[in-house]
């Protein structure tokens, strides 16, 4: 029941974007998720839900110097980080969402495009997706091949539905590499 509830809120298809990505050259990473979840996309603002840990843990690890509420998510050019999904189009939880959904490649192209130094997956299904590969948990961190000149890096999911795998360690050690609030010390 609750599965049809959620198909009959979902948009028609469109390519329109749900929330626009928040890309532009010269970024030290962008973060890129699955797709919009239902609260993200009733308030068309990225990780929204207040039990995600997106924005707390962005602060927390040093991104940012002070917590961003979801509805200001622009405000993280300012620190040099930009936000996208894999799916652009649909919204729900992951098990809720078709292989048609995503869209591996035009994600791929926008993430070439500005050419970032980091790509950061904020979770497993979401680097699965972009990379075509099926990752574990052993795969989070560092991964060995580029998208251009820009790393790839897997992190844990901050959302309510993955709080047993949480890890923020993961992200303060990206936030170390990266140091946004510095971009201009961009580490290798």
């Amino acid at each position: 029941m609750q599965r049809e509830l959620d198909l009959l809120e979902r948009p028609a298809p469109t390519n329109a974007p749900l929330v626009p990505d928040v890309l532009q050259p010269g970024l030290a990473v962008v973060f890129c998720g699955t797709a919009l979840g239902h609260e993200s996309y009733r308030q068309r603002a990225y990780y929204a839900n207040r039990t995600n840990l997106f924005w707390p843990t962005l602060h927390r690890a040093g991104f940012t110097p002070h917590q961003i509420a979801p509805k200001d998510y622009l405000d993280v050019l300012r620190y040099g980080i930009g936000l996208t999904d894999v799916s652009k189009t649909a919204h729900g939880n992951d098990a809720d969402l078709s292989r048609d959904d995503f869209d591996p490649e035009g994600t791929r192209r926008r993430i070439e495009a500005v050419a970032p130094a980091y790509l950061a997956f904020t979770s497993l299904n979401a680097a699965s997706q972009c990379l075509g590969r099926k990752m574990t948990r052993a795969d989070y961190g560092l991964q060995p091949e580029r998208l251009g000149k820009t790393k790839l890096f897997v992190l844990p999911s901050p959302s309510f539905h993955a709080r047993r795998w949480w890890d923020e360690s993961l992200w303060r050690q990206l936030a170390a590499r990266v140091n946004p609030l510095q971009p201009q010390e961009v580490r290798p």
